[in-house]
């Protein structure tokens, strides 16, 4: 089932998170990322068509804003006893497999996707140098099965926004995509899909 984004408010700061990386087993923080003047943080999974649909252009996409300034971080969320799919263990292959240049974390608890209101994969939270939300929406207007093509252009406007100090357009279109899996209840109390 699709569904949209939750939106989390433009000027919120950056949830705290502390997530084991599937590649390399290291616990990464918020505050790894300090350095750098944009923060991106994704919610993705192996198993998701809409995650399939953008993953060769969105990792070739990062490749490019890293080399920018750009850090960014996937953080994976999702129930591995009912997806087992989106386990570390496959989410180590998948990263490995598309050559993944940013961290793939596991959100094990799903507290971390909790804090960020986190409701599709993909979702994407795009953070200025002072970890303040100013994007929050759609890789582009592509969808699985559509016939158009995948560009990354609205998430990567807001890029190019923040790494050149402008402000970033708040007409903002949500994101769309598989329905984040909770654990049975544990699903936040704001979620109503």
């Amino acid at each position: 089932m699709a569904v949209a984004s939750v939106m989390l408010p433009l000027g919120t700061q950056a949830p705290a998170f502390a997530l084991p990386d599937a590649i390399s087993g290291k616990i990464y923080t918020l505050d790894d990322f300090k350095a750098s003047p944009a923060l991106l943080v994704m919610f993705i999974c192996n198993h998701c068509p809409y995650v399939k649909h953008i993953r060769g252009h969105l990792v070739q996409m990062i490749a490019k804003y890293q080399k920018e300034g750009l850090a960014a971080v996937a953080i994976n969320s999702n129930d591995i006893q009912r997806y087992p799919d989106d386990s570390p263990e496959k989410m180590k292959e998948e990263a490995l497999q598309y050559g993944y240049t940013f961290p793939y974390l596991f959100d094990e608890t799903q507290e971390t996707a909790k804090a960020y209101r986190a409701a599709c994969t993909p979702d994407f939270f795009l953070f200025d140098k002072d970890r303040k939300l100013v994007y929050r929406g759609r890789y582009d207007e592509s969808r699985p099965n559509s016939p158009l093509e995948v560009t990354g252009a609205d998430l990567s406007r807001a890029i190019e926004a923040v790494l050149r100090g402008e402000k970033v357009d708040t007409d903002q279109k949500p994101s769309i995509g598989c329905s984040l899996k909770w654990k049975p209840g544990n699903e936040p109390s704001w979620w109503n899909f």
